[in-house]
């Protein structure tokens, strides 16, 4: 099981239960026992990042899945106490009542490149709210917060509640429900309270919706107006509707204070044990973005250097024109009971072979599509006889 696709909207309230995985309760799929760790904004230290690659090679298949919120999988984990306490000795995992509810996808340059604002002090704000927030436990784990620095590639991803920047002194975010923009606020205070408000507003619109597109037209419009009331009017401008270019983060980019920042991928996007050791080894914060990149940041050139000369024949990839810098999936058969075909097997053939690959792609064994993008992508999904349905979504 990854992070799936959500059912068609319109549906308010779910007839199943919502079985997101996290550390402290995990899916049992056919391939042994699966955690989430979530990591708000996709960032992680590299001391920590050792941890999970220890605890992954002791007592889960050996890798670190990537997920398409910038999360990290374990699975086929064969003691789930221990995989738990290696997460919650990390620091990873701020408790069993709140490990589901910090989905957070923030613009993963953030602080280093471009931007009208470093998010990284909003994301670590809303991250202590909803830590301390008792109320927070009744959020959905499918719901997704999004803070977007201002250059647009958050905002385009479809988060239940999302902040803008709009300008840095003072902070000022536009809020957007559902992708929606409902009002504008100023300070991270009012725009971490903002954006819990979504969460809260849904809860009380429609009881039992996971995200705000289970929502009908009516209830909608309800929890629009209910977010916005405490907001003063957004101001339109030009941009607003132009859509951020979807560029692979994959290669070798200089930050705005001369350090060098290292994008890379590696096949499946599964990190393998080994390979995430002697990334903690360079002792570099570390992003993992939704589109499953790994970024190594804060690096001096020669250190820069020195990793893509060691990590590269490790199976870490800098190129920017590699098929796997546009090539995602699900685990497929046999590790999950529902998939029509082994996907990682067929997919792996379809690039040994040198078979084109469209700008996005993400392979699925059955029409749940778990795992899916959440821009437009070529879906390739397995049937029941065998092949494999292409369409654009």
């Amino acid at each position: 099981m990854t992070e799936a696709a959500e059912p068609a909207p319109g549906t308010a309230i779910r007839e199943s239960a919502d079985r997101c995985p996290g550390v402290f309760s995990t899916h049992e799929a056919k391939d042994g026992a699966l955690a989430r760790i979530r990591l708000p904004g996709g960032r992680i230290r590299a001391d920590q990042l050792t941890t999970l690659a220890q605890a992954a090679a002791a007592h889960a298949d050996g890798f670190l899945e990537l997920t398409a919120r910038g999360n990290l999988q374990l699975r086929g984990i064969t003691d789930v106490e221990a995989v738990a306490d290696a997460v919650v000795s990390a620091g990873l995992a701020p408790s069993s009542s709140h490990d589901k509810v910090r989905n957070i996808e923030v613009s993963p340059l953030t602080g280093r490149i471009g931007g009208v604002i470093d998010a990284g002090p909003l994301t670590a704000a809303l991250d202590d709210a909803l830590r301390a927030d008792p109320a927070a436990t009744s959020i959905s784990g499918r719901f997704l917060f999004g803070v977007d620095d201002g250059r647009g590639d958050i905002r385009r991803r479809g988060a239940d509640a999302c902040a803008v920047a709009r300008s840095a002194e003072p902070v000022v975010a536009d809020i957007l429900v559902g992708g929606v923009a409902v009002g504008s606020v100023g300070g991270v205070p009012g725009i971490v309270e903002a954006l819990i408000s979504v969460a809260a507003g849904l809860n009380a619109v429609a009881p039992g919706a996971w995200r705000v597109r289970d929502l009908g037209a009516e209830d909608r419009h309800r929890l629009e107006r209910l977010v916005a009331e405490n907001l003063a009017p957004t101001v339109e401008s030009d941009e607003d509707d132009v859509a951020a270019p979807v560029e692979p983060i994959v290669g070798w980019f200089d930050q705005d204070d001369g350090s060098v920042l290292l994008g890379s991928v590696v096949e499946l996007g599964r990190l393998p044990a080994r390979l995430a050791e002697f990334i903690g080894a360079v002792e570099s914060p570390v992003v993992f973005t939704p589109d499953r990149e790994i970024l190594i940041c804060d690096l001096g050139e020669g250190v820069a250097e020195t990793v893509v000369r060691v990590l590269a024949p490790m199976g870490l990839i800098f190129d920017a024109n590699s098929p796997w810098a546009r090539l995602s999936c699900c685990v497929g058969a046999p590790g999950c009971g529902s998939a029509n075909a082994p996907v990682r097997k067929d997919l792996l053939a379809h690039v040994e072979a040198g078979l084109p690959v469209g700008d996005r792609e993400h392979w699925v064994g059955c029409e749940r599509r778990c795992g899916s993008p959440a821009g437009t992508h070529l879906s390739v999904q397995a049937t029941p006889d065998g092949g494999y349905d292409r369409r654009r979504r």
